[in-house]
């Protein structure tokens, strides 16, 4: 058995064996150049054990001059491939070092094949067989050639390259891959340059065998990728655990993901996405059939948020109805992001659709829970105001009766003053109008109506409420005060709804001003823009102030300091704020008395 052949053999199919195995990696995924750098360089090493062999088999000079000769183009191969392994994979090095070492590597290249019989040799004299492993291999005797230096030089900077390349790897705490690859490379190829050197020089009496050390980089490094293949296919196995729990998770809170690529006419979307739009499985997908699906009402308002999109920072978040083939109406939430090229040109968009019908329907039904106690609320208010309303209505009627008596008594006379009956039928008919309105105020706080958004001037509001309440607070003697911030923007909410808040926020300081003497009671009602698009409404008194530290437990369901008092109306005041969007909070003044602060946001147009 010739171990030499064995040994270098093995050497050569091992490393022939890898480089297919990660050549065949890097053809399924193209941008694993590390693999790609790998694979040639274990090429590299397998044609340079051949060549090895071939001048260890070596009978003429001439047969041993064209495998040394050619045995440099492998060293070339592997060469330049570390290089590019260690640049790509440990992502580290200094680019000028890489540059320099290969540049130089290829000079010696051409010096190979254009100095003496080759980079090693200026002229092979003779042969000498020498025993290895039992058996008797060829080496040779000659001349060095000076241009050898070269070579070495080379691998020099080489060894300097990977070096500064571990060491930055080892700095920012990679030290094992500093280790495996880059402690192989130098260790390996000092070892084998020196053997090289001593053998060129006569110095001991063996072979080259560069292959062998190359092998132990090859070795080195294959581990090293090993680790990452069967890294990467633990993170495989981990996201398809993952991706198998969210699909559970998706279809538990019936979610759907979609993808659209603009350069495609098809929406690419899961099954779950597919079931809450409508969709078969096999149907085709087109953008326009998704706006079919969409409610009428809502499809204008949903392009315009997909055109905002792809104009803005790519991300956009809204909700809308779908009417499904059978009629059945679903709200769904959705949520994307638009991918731009490098160009920022919108290339793909990608989105998440939420079934939120259960949701809207449990607001619905607390909507309407919050609307059906607020009616009785105001009815329970509008009971604290009978006596004002009742002489808000009586005051008109006497007039209209008595200007009817009067024009009655006129129109007996033989001599008609017509001019007195054209102002006693203009003064019914102010009377008549001013208590329709009365009435008509009292019908629209006395309705059940839905939450009807819409824009409202503050200071109009105020005003409309103070009128209602001009009576109930004269009899009480308070003195109102308005302090009103004229050309602000309209508020966003429900008329019925924010007058109720602002009715009992005046009766409850009125209620609070109860025990303060009369000439000292006075209800300063402002309205003034803060920042962020808020419009802020106040109303304080002169009353008795909050217990310190019950700023909030006022608010609180039940929570009442009147003697008949429910407890309700705070609680129900701060829901109906939080429901428009804004806040309402109470403090206590510094010259004694409480305030509430009502914050509304800025009507910004009717966007769901």
């Amino acid at each position: 058995m010739s171990w030499v052949t064995v040994i270098w053999s093995m050497t050569a199919s091992a490393c022939l064996t890898l480089a297919l195995v990660h050549g065949l990696i890097w053809v399924r995924q193209r941008d694993a150049w590390a693999n790609l750098l790998f694979a040639l360089a274990a090429v590299g090493t397998a044609a340079l054990a051949w060549y090895e062999l071939a001048m260890m088999r070596a009978e003429t000079l001439a047969a041993f001059g064209s495998a040394l000769r050619w045995g440099h183009l492998a060293v070339w191969v592997v060469f330049v491939s570390l290089v590019g392994f260690v640049r790509w994979y440990l992502q580290a090095g200094r680019p000028w070092l890489a540059w320099s070492a290969c540049a130089v590597r290829t000079l010696s290249l051409l010096l190979n094949f254009l100095t003496g019989q080759s980079l090693n040799y200026r002229e092979i004299t003779g042969l000498r067989h020498i025993p290895l492993f039992g058996e008797s291999v060829s080496v040779a005797e000659g001349v060095a050639n000076p241009w050898m230096l070269v070579g070495i030089l080379s691998l020099l900077l080489l060894m300097i390259f990977v070096a500064d390349a571990a060491l930055a790897v080892w700095r920012r705490g990679d030290r094992r891959q500093a280790l495996a690859v880059g402690g192989s490379i130098v260790g390996f190829v000092l070892a084998g340059s020196m053997q090289a050197v001593l053998v060129l020089r006569g110095k001991i009496h063996w072979p080259v065998t560069s292959s062998l050390f190359f092998t132990g980089i090859v070795a080195a490094m294959g581990y090293e990728l090993s680790r990452e293949v069967l890294r990467a296919s633990q993170l495989s196995r981990e996201l398809r655990a993952s991706e198998h729990q969210m699909r559970l998770a998706a279809e538990a809170a019936r979610m759907g993901t979609w993808l659209r690529e603009f350069d495609q006419k098809e929406i690419q979307a899961t099954e779950q996405w597919r079931d809450l739009f409508g969709f078969t499985k096999s149907e085709a997908l087109h953008l326009e059939y998704f706006f079919q699906r969409i409610h009428p009402d809502d499809r204008e308002m949903m392009r315009q948020t997909l055109t905002q999109s792809n104009r803005s920072d790519g991300r956009y978040q809204t909700e809308y109805r779908v009417m499904l083939p059978g009629g059945q109406m679903r709200w769904i939430a959705s949520q994307g992001r638009v991918e731009f090229n490098a160009r920022g040109k919108p290339v793909r968009v990608r989105g998440v659709s939420l079934d939120i019908t259960h949701r809207k329907q449990a607001d619905s039904e607390r909507q309407e829970h919050r609307n059906e106690v607020a009616h009785l609320l105001r009815v329970a208010s509008l009971g604290e105001l009978s006596s004002a309303l009742s002489h808000e209505l009586n005051q008109p009627l006497a007039a209209i009766l008595s200007n009817a008596q009067a024009g009655q008594r006129f129109l007996a006379k033989d001599d008609v003053d017509l001019q007195e009956i054209r102002d006693l039928l203009r003064d019914i008919v102010a009377d008549d109008q001013r208590a329709s309105e009365v009435i008509r105020r009292l019908r629209l706080l006395l309705k059940k109506g839905e939450f009807q958004p819409q824009p409202l001037d503050a200071n109009e509001l105020i005003q409309d409420v103070l009128s209602l309440m001009d009576f109930e607070l004269a009899s009480r003697a308070i003195l109102v005060v308005k302090e009103l911030t004229a050309a602000m923007p309209p508020v966003r909410g429900d008329r019925v709804q924010l007058q109720q808040v602002l009715i009992n926020l005046i009766l409850n300081a009125g209620d609070a001003m109860g025990q303060t003497p009369t000439n000292a009671r006075s209800l300063i009602v402002r309205s003034s823009r803060v920042e962020n698009n808020f419009i802020r409404i106040s109303v304080a008194d002169t009353g008795t102030g909050i217990t310190p530290g019950s700023e909030e437990k006022i608010f609180e369901p039940y929570h009442t300091t009147k003697l008949h008092g429910l407890g309700l109306g705070l609680s129900l005041s701060r829901s109906i704020v939080v429901a428009h969007g804004g806040r309402l909070a109470a403090e206590n003044q510094t010259r004694g008395g409480a305030m509430f602060h009502l914050i509304l946001p800025e009507w910004k147009g009717d966007a769901r």
